[in-house]
């Protein structure tokens, strides 16, 4: 384990926003991931979890939090396969800290299905399951086999039976019933399908021009910033009824491309950005009756 002091969360999230944190614990190997508990306690300080900061909004200044980076870039690669329900799967085992990309690269050339929707996601293999990221009707979770986790200062294997995933959001049933949110993925296997490597390229194509051409994909920017109220309604749609589609604050803005992207246009601030954050939520909920909850995830400020 490498501890590196005074991280700048500026640096570490694709926002390029947020003070200083205490230290930065990097974690090595899994076994590092045993003595996270002892290392905190020394620190103080509230622990993050951080992979390729691709959903973080962290607030200004000095921050009384403990960043936890696990570097686990193993992978991908072909495991074996298993039959399920009729279907062949083969199975690819990947670190938490590979990039989204290269495990979709990775698909691509040998010709795995299942994840093509995800093109385009910044962030890592574990903070993709962490958040069960989706994009064109693709859930990242729902290719999931097993994870290896630290759970409750152990690290355990669950399988797929396991894992409660919902809309950006996955828990761990215990054998008791209880749902545990508070893990870190160390590992993840998935279960993908054969198919010709053309089509699969070909969909990764369409889907990520299709998302460049609606959301900035290449400006600083968390990704959205307010989950979808309800079935079928989106928060973009509400937002840019609402005004909000290009509204700027301070250096931040809601995207002209996409009303529901949060960009940092430069000089910007967590304030502004809460700022900004907050004025949306009110003017919805004033005017069309919807509670608006952040997507993107805010530490070591208040809420918006």
């Amino acid at each position: 384990m490498r501890e590196i002091p005074a991280p700048l969360l500026a640096e570490r999230t694709t926002l390029r926003l947020g003070g200083r944190a205490i230290a930065e614990l990097v974690l090595e190997t899994p076994e590092d991931a045993l003595t996270l508990d002892e290392q905190l306690a020394r620190l103080g300080g509230e622990p993050l979890i951080i992979g390729r900061g691709s959903n973080l909004l962290a607030g200004d200044g000095e921050l009384p939090l403990v960043l936890v980076r696990p570097q686990f870039a193993a992978g991908p690669e072909i495991i074996g396969q298993q039959r399920d329900a009729g279907n062949d799967k083969v199975l690819v085992r990947s670190g938490a800290a590979v990039p989204l990309a290269r495990l979709l690269r990775f698909c691509a050339r040998n010709g795995l299905s299942g994840l093509e929707g995800l093109v385009g996601i910044p962030g890592s293999v574990g903070g993709a399951v962490t958040m069960n990221a989706g994009s064109f009707g693709v859930e990242t979770c729902n290719c999931v086999e097993s994870l290896k986790l630290l759970l409750a200062g152990k690290i355990v294997e669950v399988d797929s039976c396991a894992m409660q995933s919902a809309y950006r959001s996955l828990a761990i049933l215990e054998a008791n019933g209880k749902k545990r949110s508070d893990f870190l993925v160390l590992e993840a296997i998935f279960g993908l399908t054969r198919a010709a490597k053309g089509g699969i390229a070909e969909r990764m194509n369409l889907n990520f021009f299709e998302k460049k051409s609606k959301q900035p994909v290449t400006a600083w920017s968390a990704g959205c910033a307010f989950r979808n109220p309800a079935p079928g309604v989106a928060a973009g749609r509400l937002l840019d009824l609402a005004g909000f589609r290009g509204r700027r604050l301070g250096g931040m803005a809601f995207s002209p491309m996409h009303a529901n992207f949060l960009v940092h246009e430069g000089g910007g601030s967590a304030e502004a950005a809460l700022a900004l954050l907050s004025e949306a939520r009110e003017t919805v909920r004033l005017r069309f009756g919807y509670e608006l909850e952040p997507e993107v995830r805010i530490v070591a400020c208040r809420p918006c």
